[in-house]
């Protein structure tokens, strides 16, 4: 199947992980989300979640995009509970003008459930989708971008070992509340297909950290 412009989409399957398994977005997780979305709003000042009524209107909007080449969605889906508890993409790949070879790509569209936020989902859910771009699709920049005030994105992306750019004015649209129609700033960060190697270990590295503390929390098992 192909985009709108005659590019072959992007097919995104399913990543597994330990704790998280990222599906391809579907109408089938829109209760689980619209019940995550509302358990806290209240970090949601600068990220697009939409109220519980408005799942299926946002579901069709990312496969529409997906449709149309622009991103890869998926539900993360917390295997411990096997409900979707938040949702993420791959978007604006950047292809080469002459041989049409993916180069580039963003990881963005991430919102979590408020319960599953610190949980170790998040990292996880980045370091397969890392893994994923550049190890399967081979491309040579993987960027990820946030709105320059969002402090504590700011810092989650840079904990994932993503190099710190700059902030772009009045880059992209605002999601911030009240912000309807306004254009923001966004930070923007990236990594390089030279720079995978050392991310990937410290992505590994905070990985084992995450099961050993869970382990601890849980305790010994019993013969």
């Amino acid at each position: 199947m192909g985009s709108a412009v005659g590019v072959p989409l992007l097919e995104g399957p399913v990543l597994e992980g330990e704790s998280v398994r990222l599906e391809p977005l579907g109408h089938a997780h829109a209760p689980d989300l619209a019940r995550a979305a509302e358990e806290d709003r209240g970090g949601y000042g600068f990220t697009w979640v939409p109220p519980a009524s408005g799942f299926a209107a946002y579901v069709e909007t990312q496969l529409a995009r997906r449709d149309a080449g622009l991103v890869v969605p998926y539900a993360q889906v917390d295997r411990a509970t096997g409900r979707a508890v938040g949702a993420t993409a791959f978007l604006d790949p950047r292809r080469h003008p002459v041989d049409g070879g993916l180069f580039a790509i963003e990881v963005g569209f991430t919102w979590l459930a408020a319960s599953a936020q610190g949980s170790g989902l998040n990292t996880e859910a980045k370091y397969l989708l890392f893994r994923h771009a550049f190890e399967v699709w081979g491309v040579s920049r993987l960027d990820l971008k946030t709105d320059a005030r969002n402090g504590r994105s700011r810092a989650a992306i840079a904990k994932t070992g993503a190099t710190f750019e700059g902030v772009l004015r009045n880059w992209s649209r605002s999601w911030a509340p009240g912000e309807e129609g306004l254009l923001r700033d966004s930070a923007i960060f990236s990594i390089t297909a030279a720079e995978w190697p050392s991310c990937r270990a410290g992505l590994e590295r905070r990985l084992a950290a995450l099961r050993g503390r869970r382990a601890a929390a849980v305790g010994p098992s019993r013969p």
